[in-house]
């Protein structure tokens, strides 16, 4: 409830700030276009008394809570960005304490709004300049909070990075044009203020404060700033009694991988532990427990853990999470505890919406894809070490596109092999239709390869594809950097024998009848054939196909599936089981 307040409080001034940016913005045109937008769309809006209400509620709710999540903070050391928007939400207030006194608090008269614009264009410009450039500061101040808060709401979203570019566009221009057409609504006042006779008549219906006005005026505006200041040095002062107050009461130990470990005082979230450690530690939240990119495995937590709070309980059911995983931001452990962050320092927000159970390890029923380079031991000798990277580095982007563009996952290049994993986080039927749609694509860009590379190659490259379905043990598997989510069964075997398999029918693909079966498809120009496996008594139904450029598109309608009758010969495999 509070993350959500202070969203809402921070889109309504947001909502505030930018209708007057834009206003300033008309100052490029001429100052009664200024006027004009303010008194018929800017003003009519902020002056009806539920919007009043609205932006004053929300400036202090937002201002409250920043306060309060200041306090909650257990360390300082933030990234540059998060550091950046903190402090500048803080001076905000301080900068416009005197646009605002000025403006709401005094009772002056200023006449139309063309002659308000001009009055305090002429103030800010020619009267005090260096209070015109203090409120140019807190334009780009506010403005730069408001942007550093939205790019950390909206980075999360899977859509955020398509529309990054253009969202920094727009938050680069809206201030640059405002401060634009301030600066120049300013120098047509200063040219104005040259004739002696202006500014008599410019301002003679209005109703200016009087000097003891002034005065109480100041006197408004220094106590509010020092009201703001001695808030923030407050709870800076409360962290500082707390944490001596706690450490005197015991810390705690976090200890991470490889014997790193960090005491500190109970309440520290798991998260702020790293930071304090200068642990790498993935957070595209900044620690608000939405992303998920800072889960951990708590390996061996010691009785007493805080049960998860409904905001994180809600994540971790969005990734499938064991008991034994958590969110770092939100882990305030009172207890010493063992901890092994999931996702590497670098990790981005997509990364977050992959489920735990699949990194975790479990058997799931998935398809498996082994695909390899025809002859390309002979194809590679006589040539250049450069030659040779060259051409496998093209082919992987090749089949590596391929293959996730059909929705599978690139489990890894061995050599001039690939190995693919499809349903890894979905149903079979769907793996198995992805499988067959991958198959189709990359004899397809295999041939776009080979033209492209027809003055490099003697002969085309030929690739071989086995496929097959069955149940697997997938999970996150490796050591330190090298760690990857794959599978290891029988299953994967089977697809990595009937990929040999394809050279000695001298065909492009393999494919299962447990494939087929759960894509829902059958392929009629497919030869049959049945193979016997080591070590069971079933034999295992194939259907070889000699091009894998004539498999069907598979649409979202299922095909009626055809039985594999036992066409051709026998031919044994080993599986190693």
């Amino acid at each position: 409830m509070i993350r959500r307040i202070r969203l809402a409080s921070g889109l309504v001034m947001l909502a505030y700030v930018a209708m007057h940016l834009l206003n300033h913005t008309l100052g490029l045109v001429s100052i009664p276009a200024m006027g004009w937008a303010l008194s018929q769309i800017v003003y009519p809006i902020w002056s009806f008394p539920p919007m009043q209400l609205a932006l004053y509620g929300a400036f202090f709710f937002h201002y409250a809570l920043a306060l309060w999540a200041l306090w909650q903070r257990r360390t300082l050391q933030l990234r540059a960005s998060e550091g950046l928007q903190l402090v500048l939400g803080f001076l905000i207030p301080i900068l416009i304490a005197r646009h605002v006194v000025g403006t709401r608090i005094s009772d002056s008269f200023f006449g139309t709004y063309d002659l308000y614009y001009r009055y305090v264009l002429w103030i800010y410009f020619v009267a005090s300049p260096v209070n015109g450039l203090v409120q140019l500061a807190a334009l780009i101040v506010a403005w730069t909070h408001a942007m550093l808060g939205l790019h950390f709401w909206l980075r999360i979203r899977p859509w955020y990075a398509r529309w990054r570019e253009v969202g920094l566009t727009v938050a680069v221009l809206v201030p640059v044009l405002s401060m634009l057409g301030a600066i120049e609504a300013g120098r047509q006042i200063a040219a104005l203020d040259a004739d002696p006779a202006w500014r008599a008549q410019a301002f003679a219906q209005m109703q200016l404060p009087t000097a003891e006005v002034r005065a109480a005026l100041e006197r408004i505006t220094d106590a509010l700033i020092w009201c703001f200041i001695a808030a923030v040095s407050l709870v800076l002062l409360a962290r500082i009694v707390r944490r001596a107050w706690r450490r005197r009461h015991g810390l705690v130990r976090v200890s991470y991988p490889n014997g790193r470990f960090v005491d500190v005082v109970k309440g520290t979230s798991v998260l702020e532990a790293s930071r304090l450690a200068r642990i790498p530690h993935a957070s595209i939240c900044g620690g608000r427990g939405r992303c998920s990119t800072c889960r951990i495995r708590v390996r061996a937590a010691h009785p007493g853990l805080p049960p998860p709070g409904e905001d994180e309980q809600r994540v971790l059911n969005r990734i499938r999470a064991l008991s034994n995983v958590r969110l770092a931001c939100m882990l305030r452990p009172e207890v010493e505890v063992q901890v092994t962050p999931l996702l590497p320092p670098l990790a981005q927000a997509a990364d977050g919406l992959t489920r735990v159970d699949v990194a975790q390890g479990s058997e799931r029923e998935i398809a498996i894809m082994f695909a390899d380079i025809r002859g390309f031991t002979a194809m590679s000798e006589g040539r250049l070490p450069y030659d040779v990277v060259f051409i496998l580095n093209r082919y992987f982007a090749a089949m590596g596109r391929a293959i996730e563009s059909a929705g599978g996952r690139v489990d890894k290049f061995v050599g001039d092999g690939v190995m693919a994993l499809f349903g890894v986080e979905g149903e079979i039927g769907a793996g198995c239709r992805a499988a067959l749609t991958a198959a189709r694509l990359m004899s397809e860009r295999l041939v776009e390869l080979n033209e492209a590379l027809r003055a490099e190659l003697a002969e085309p490259l030929r690739i071989g594809i086995g496929l097959h379905a069955g149940p697997a043990i997938v999970g996150e598997m490796g050591y330190g950097s090298a760690s990857a989510i794959t599978a290891i069964g029988d299953s994967v075997n089977t697809a990595s024998r009937l990929e040999g398999l394809a050279k000695e029918y001298a065909a492009e693909l393999v494919v299962s009848a447990e494939v087929l079966t759960h894509a829902g498809v059958d392929l009629p120009s497919g030869r049959r054939s049945e193979i016997e496996l080591r070590g069971k008594q079933e034999k295992l139904g194939v259907a070889v196909v000699g091009n894998a450029r004539e498999l069907p598109e598979i649409g979202g309608s299922v095909q009626t599936p055809l039985p594999l009758a036992g066409e051709g010969g026998a031919h044994r495999i080993a599986t190693g089981g």
